[in-house]
């Protein structure tokens, strides 16, 4: 993530010595870049979440504004005063600009015998190389004739003894067909995740690779000016887009977007997306950062809210005596929910996300009408047989829906 080491400086400033603003200028000069200057500096501004505003508060506005740093605070309160049992934001945070984007400002929930807080700066996990977004079919350039020939259920398929091998031998079947006729997305997320990226940036990106490859084969003054132009109308483009998304982003913020909105804003303009992964919970004052830790917090608390101890007394008394009836239940095979499948199920289905074994509806919907006749025939032998084991995460499932 970082080229450079980064510099760490701690800082405290005494509340009743005055500070000389030559000092703050010159540890700025001397501190290696990129750096993060964390400490007491008792100043109160709105700027990191106080109340008011004192000289030292106006006095740290001034020298972040006046070299242009970043600053992490998000308004969160770092000091407890015993005396008046106040909190206050006194702890400041400040980096240079480059290093802004990649840290989560966090306050710690234990005073651990003392009257600050403390402080952690998270690192936001960008995973650059290690992110991957799952695969998913790109049926726009999909080869349906090449899949329809490949994903041939026949009738010797469909009719074998046991129900689960036939299940799994007609899935095989047709996710073999769809690997080969239809490209699928890569793991990695795309080089231009940036929110200012539009189709014309796209366009004038592609027409200066293609002005490169020509230059390169044939390296002529004409063709080292189409690329040069080629280049520069790209640039402009990227400049264009990138200077109108960022007025739109400024002009937005005002009191009612948060800090950590904010923040999210401008990672997002630097090409930023960390990882969607929950990184702590806090249950009755306590963190937990463990994954099977965290997964038993949540567990515990799905349970608590799902209990039947929710529920009001008279309902529980309710509920309890109609569950001690017995059901009196009869139907016949004449009823219309009772009867085979048809075509018709499938033809009114609707496309919803695959299971686990990547069968979608649009795969279904371009087979031959000789292969989809044997697929009912599947369905039928399931509702008419057993259901099998695999009904629960196959795609046939919502076809029995449907019907």
């Amino acid at each position: 993530m970082f080229s450079n080491l980064v510099t760490i400086c701690t800082l405290y400033l005494p509340p009743s010595t005055s500070v000389d603003e030559r000092d703050l200028n010159r540890l700025v000069d001397e501190l290696p870049t990129p750096f993060i200057i964390l400490g007491d500096f008792n100043g109160h501004s709105p700027l990191w979440g106080s109340k008011n505003t004192n000289l030292r508060g106006r006095q740290m506005e001034e020298f972040v504004n006046t070299h242009s740093l970043g600053l992490l605070n998000n308004g969160e309160d770092a000091y407890f005063h015993q005396r008046s049992r106040t909190f206050h934001s006194l702890d400041l945070a400040i980096c240079t600009p480059s290093l802004a984007p990649y840290f989560n400002f966090r306050v710690g929930v234990d005073l651990r015998d003392s009257d600050h807080f403390p402080i952690f700066l998270d690192r936001v996990n960008v995973g650059s190389n290690d992110a991957q977004r799952p695969t998913r079919y790109l049926f726009h350039r999909a080869d349906w004739t090449n899949f329809a020939l490949r994903a041939l259920i026949t009738r010797n398929m469909v009719e074998g003894a046991n129900l689960n091998e036939v299940v799994n031998l007609v899935t095989k079947t047709i996710i073999s067909a769809a690997d080969d006729s239809i490209p699928k997305s890569g793991l990695s997320f795309p080089k231009n995740r940036k929110p200012w990226w539009n189709k014309y940036c796209t366009d004038t990106n592609r027409d200066q690779r293609r002005a490169w490859n020509v230059f390169r084969r044939h390296p002529t003054s004409a063709n080292q000016i189409a690329f040069q132009r080629a280049k520069s109308i790209a640039r402009w483009t990227r400049r264009k887009s990138e200077r109108r998304y960022w007025i739109k982003f400024v002009s937005g913020i005002n009191s009612s977007v948060t800090a950590k909105d904010t923040w999210d804003n401008v990672r997002r303009a630097c090409g930023i997306y960390p990882e969607k992964r929950i990184s702590c919970l806090r249950k009755n004052g306590q963190e937990f950062r463990n994954t099977s830790e965290m997964v038993d917090v949540l567990a515990e608390a799905f349970v608590s809210i799902c209990s039947a101890s929710n529920y009001a007394e008279t309902f529980l008394t309710h509920k309890n005596r109609t569950e001690r009836i017995k059901l009196r239940f009869q139907t016949t095979k004449l009823i219309s929910y009772n009867t085979d499948l048809t075509i018709f199920e499938l033809s009114v289905i609707k496309h919803t996300s695959p299971g686990p074994d990547e069968v979608t509806y649009s795969m279904l919907q371009h087979l031959s009408e000789h292969s989809l006749l044997n697929i009912l025939y599947v369905f039928n032998r399931i509702w008419q047989e057993c259901f099998s084991r695999l009904l629960e995460t196959c795609f046939y499932y919502s076809y029995t829906e449907a019907g």
